[in-house]
């Protein structure tokens, strides 16, 4: 069984072998990942970890039309590695993979629903925990604070990404979920979500979020670490986003993520896998010290961006603001309620 990741990357090198290292762990066979305009010396780690065998790295020089992510996927649709794939799921370096039935991997997921044409892994987001500067240690470790495990609003919170069969149901990628399906296949794909569940015939079609008010995890969910450190937002703002390039990060972005009411550690169930993966690849002299220039990087980086007025304030903002508060049912039923007009009116 060959199960392929796709991910999109840039100035993320020293997140990059952590990532890895877990997806690895759980049971990913297959990498094919794309990088462009990197000032760390990520597409060098990725030149480093394609020539050990570990990974397919493609330079994404461009046009970026519809964004960088979306040129990537395009990119991805013709590569032999999506051809030989079972199964497939393009993710971001700040999602991991968090399997909670069996022995926590990708087969113990598919044990338990081997019906599954695509399963859907609801974002459950990672708040910043309050903690200032980057440090060089594993994410999953340190930012342990997360939203609820039902969450009324936003619906950003309930997104999801799509782990699917590559069966010819669907013929090219996305984002979020697959695209172009078989219209005689799709009568027969089954969605499922992360408890397991059946998915209505709807999600075979459309959907990018899971229902809200419920439960989405009880198989599997998707941990998603989209602040990190206050000295890391700044760089990531710095960045810019992969999908909507044109969108700037700010307040609004942080306060719909910033959730940090639940403690959730079930990933660490493969710490220790992923800690021997880690240890394997940071054996390798040329990516050892490709991972600490990229941490000295993100500390000089994060200083140059400090002399700007814009980033310091942004910065004081980021310490003066409270985690965010989960909304609650009422509240929610009253957003939905105004959000559920507004597509009615625009359909």
């Amino acid at each position: 069984m060959r199960a392929l990741a796709v991910l999109t990357v840039r100035n993320e090198a020293a997140f990059l072998l952590e990532w890895l290292a877990h997806h690895r762990a759980i049971g990913f066979s297959d990498f094919l990942v794309f990088s462009n305009d990197c000032d760390d010396g990520t597409d060098a780690m990725l030149d480093r970890l394609a020539e050990l065998g570990h990974l397919t790295h493609v330079r994404n020089t461009g046009p970026f039309d519809g964004g960088v992510q979306w040129a990537a996927m395009k990119l991805a649709d013709k590569h032999p590695l999506v051809q030989k794939a079972d199964w497939i799921l393009p993710l971001d370096i700040d999602e991991f993979v968090n399997i909670h039935t069996g022995d926590h991997t990708l087969s113990a997921l598919f044990d338990a629903l081997p019906d599954a044409t695509a399963i859907t892994l609801t974002w459950r987001l990672f708040g910043n925990g309050g903690i200032a500067h980057f440090e060089d240690r594993p994410i999953c470790d340190q930012f342990t604070n997360a939203a609820p495990a039902i969450t009324n609003w936003p619906w950003r919170a309930n997104m999801f990404k799509t782990l699917y069969r590559n069966d010819g149901t669907y013929g090219k990628l996305g984002v979020h979920r697959p695209r172009n399906p078989d219209p005689a296949k799709l009568p027969d794909a089954k969605w499922f979500d992360g408890e397991g569940r059946p998915l209505p015939e709807m999600f075979s079609r459309q959907r990018i979020f899971s229902n809200m008010g419920q439960s989405n995890f009880g198989l599997v969910q998707l941990n998603h670490y989209p602040l990190g450190a206050m000295e890391s937002y700044i760089l990531k703002c710095d960045r810019g986003r992969a999908v909507h390039g044109e969108d700037k990060l700010g307040m609004d972005y942080w306060v719909e993520r910033n959730f940090n009411t639940d403690k959730d550690t079930s990933i660490a169930a493969t710490a220790p896998e992923r800690d021997k993966e880690l240890a394997d690849l940071m054996a390798d002299a040329a990516l050892n010290d490709l991972h600490h220039s990229a941490v000295r990087w993100r500390k000089e980086r994060f200083s140059q961006l400090m002399m700007e007025e814009p980033n310091r304030a942004l910065f004081a903002r980021l310490v003066m603001t409270p985690p965010s508060r989960p909304v609650q049912i009422n509240a929610a039923r009253f957003l939905t309620r105004f959000a559920n007009l507004a597509h009615q009116r625009q359909n």
